[in-house]
This record gives C-alpha cells, structure tokens and sequence, in this order.
C-alpha cells in the first residue's frame, strides 16, 4: 500500500510577517498523522495571486492531499476564493445555505448586510461546499487530476469545526491509510547527544518501519517513537515493546511516557496522590503558576501563588529573615529554604514549590553570575535544595527554571 501524503497552504501576509502566530498547520498535522495520512510539507504564502498558484502547483506535484487555510475573508486583501475560481476553472455561484446562515446571523445581531458579506456566500461552481457552522465562509472541496484540495478559512476554530465535521471524514472514507502510531518519552538531565550516545546500539537494531526521533524542548528532550505498519494492533503492540526497552534504558532520566506539558505531569501525580501544592516565586513571577493552572481541573491541587520579587515582600509576606537575606542574598539556598517554609505556612499545602534566581540579561556577579537559580521543592517533613547554572537568554532561563523546578518536585513526590 503506497504512503498517503498531505501539504498544508497557509494563506495571509500576517503569518510572513509574525504578526499571527500559525496554528493551523500543527493541529492539522496532528489530525492527519493520527489517520496515517503523512504531512509532506507546510508551506506559507502572503495574499498573492502569483504566490498562491505556485503553491497549488508546487504542492499538487508532491501530495495527494493539499488542505489550504486564509484569505476568505470579507476584504480586499482576501483573494483565496478567487484564485482557486482561477485555478480549477468555471465561474462563481451563491451557496443557499450559506447565504441564509448569513443573513440570520446579522439579523439575529441587529447589523445591517453589506455586498462584501453577501459575496462570503460566493462559491466557484467547481468546488462541493462545505457547511460552517462556526461563521460565514464555508469550506471548499475540489478535486483535480487525482488530487484531493480543500479550502478552509483560517480563523482556527472555524477551521477545526469544517475538518471534524467534514474533511476528516471524507478523508477517512476515501483512503484506507497505513496505521501511524506514536509513542513519546519525556526524559530530563542529559543532553541530546549524550542520550544519543546511550541509544546507540537500541536504535542501530530498531526495524527499518520503526523511527526514533530527538525533540529537544525546554529543560526536557522529548524521544518520540514512530511506527508504520499496515495493521494497527500488530503495529501498535510491536511498538509499545520498543518503547519499553527504550524507557528501561533512560530509567534514570525518564519522566513520563506521554507527550504533555510538565504542569500536566506533575498534576497528575498530585491528582493520584490527593495532594496539594503552592508556590513561592521570585525570578520567574508567576511563571510556574501559569504552568500548573494551565492544565484543566488543576484547582483540585493547586491552592495559589505568593509572587515575591522584591526583597522586601520576601520578608512580609513569607517571613524570610532580614539577616539572611543580608548574610546570604536574595538568591540563596537559605533564602529558598525560607520561603518555602512560609509558603508551606501561608498557603497550607501538602507540598511547595520555591525559585529565586538572575534571569539577566544584568544583575550577576562573580560569585552568582546570570542564570543562578536556586530551587526548594518539598513538604513539611522533607524539603529538597538545587542550584542551577542556566546559560540562556531571560526568556529562556525563566522558561527553564519553571520545568526544572515542577520536576524537582516530581523527583520528590516518585
């Protein structure tokens, strides 16, 4: 069975410029690969007629599947529809349906209906429509010498809602695709290339349908096992034996094996433990607080956050000594220590998380250069002390300090 293959086209001189960060592209892939359909390539493009017919030539060339999001908007700058009129030949036609779901939404809302709203309802008569029922455009289905094109506006929610309800199962339906199965293993405390070097002979002996790849990320590296079989229970059950052979031989730096974020894996063991956490931080200003409270239901464990940065609310509200912030400073492993315990106090939790640290890029010394960061993490009974040297930028200290410091926490808690 040959290997199904996809391009994602994102549209809009907003995505070239940065001023919109893309989406899009990383929840389709992901939608894809789970069906066994291979993302090929994702490729970018401004509002430019030019620039968007390369890319449906360039991509129809290299892919059975090409999924195109932006510029179906109601301005001048949104040329998506008419370009593909241009590309697949014919003329345009009004969508029915689409028209009186735009005209009961803007009576519903007390607006008065524009052309350039009316035009949304504009389809080319080569394509099968695709109902939004997440806003005005609607989704476009052609077809062209063998090759599968669907347009979709860019705005993300309505873009998923078309995909769930429309293109994903026409996909699902038109090919029978290989079983792709992922298994991910988050490790931390070894580099990538001294991890590659334990790996070695593991992977030198992985069959030629298995893959192992490096994904190094912040304070973590990430070693994402791929299979591609043509059955999904064999594939599935060959890889999960490699994976565990794999996890055996990291033992001592795995952290979970499962792709989510470090405030999941960490609420997850509290979760199981029925235990509460807090946090006291100075460096990272919340930071590590967003992490935790990101993930859904973490008000089961998670009671709040005392944001200290400066000496002065150190002492008021956790209670740390004047003389040790004289004797020691700020970014101590005694200053830590006490600002858990008057976390632990102020907070009433189970357990604690404390950072103080120099993010830069100014404020080091000799002594503490820029990128010190002391950790405690602990309960009453038992608390945990680590220093950290980080050689990054602010951003990336922070960022780095926050994932260290709730896998302290989990290293203690295991």
């Amino acid at each position: 069975m040959e290997k199904i293959t996809a391009s994602i086209i994102t549209i809009g001189d907003e995505l070239l410029i940065g001023q919109t960060i893309d989406t899009n592209s990383a929840w389709m892939a992901q939608q894809l690969n789970a069906m066994g359909i291979w993302v090929k390539r994702r490729v970018a493009v401004g509002d430019n007629r030019p620039a968007i017919l390369a890319a449906l030539d360039a991509e129809s060339a290299e892919a059975d599947i090409i999924l195109i999001t932006g510029g179906l908007g109601p301005t001048a700058d949104d040329i998506t529809k008419p370009t593909l009129r241009e590309y697949f030949g014919g003329g345009m036609v009004q969508h029915e349906a689409t028209l009186q779901r735009l005209m009961q939404l803007f009576e519903s809302r007390g607006l008065p209906v524009l052309q350039r709203n009316i035009d949304q309802a504009l389809v080319p008569d080569a394509c099968t429509v695709l109902l939004n029922n997440w806003g005005l455009a609607p989704g476009m289905w052609f077809e062209k010498d063998g090759k599968i094109y669907v347009s979709m506006p860019g705005v993300p929610h309505e873009m998923k809602g078309i995909m769930q309800d429309h293109v994903l199962p026409r996909l699902q339906e038109r090919f029978q695709a290989k079983a792709v199965i992922h298994q991910t293993l988050l490790t931390s405390g070894m580099g990538e290339s001294f991890v590659a070097e334990k790996l070695l002979a593991f992977e030198a002996q992985l069959p030629p349908y298995i893959k192992l790849a490096y994904l190094p990320s912040y304070g973590l590296l990430k070693l994402r096992l791929t299979a591609l079989g043509e059955d999904k229970v064999s594939t599935a059950a060959e890889l999960t034996l490699r994976f565990q052979e794999m996890k055996a031989l990291l033992s001592d730096i795995a952290v979970y094996d499962e792709d989510i974020p470090m405030g999941e894996v960490l609420g997850r063991l509290l979760s199981a433990k029925n235990k509460t956490v807090g946090t006291a931080e100075s460096c990272t200003g919340g930071f590590i607080a967003h992490n935790i409270t990101a993930i859904a239901g973490s008000s089961a464990y998670y009671k709040g956050s005392v944001v200290t940065y400066a000496n002065e609310m150190k002492m008021k509200l956790l209670g740390v000594q004047e003389q040790t912030l004289r004797e020691h400073g700020a970014v101590s492993e005694a200053t830590v220590r006490e600002m858990a315990a008057g976390a632990l106090q102020l907070l009433e939790t189970d357990y604690v998380i404390a950072v103080s640290g120099i993010m830069g890029p100014e404020g080091g010394t000799p002594d503490k250069p820029v990128g010190t960061v002391w950790i405690a993490v602990g309960s009453a009974g038992q608390l945990v002390t680590v220093k950290y040297r980080l050689p990054y930028d602010r951003e990336r200290n922070i960022q780095m300090t926050a994932v260290y410091a709730m896998n302290e926490l989990r290293k203690l808690i295991c």
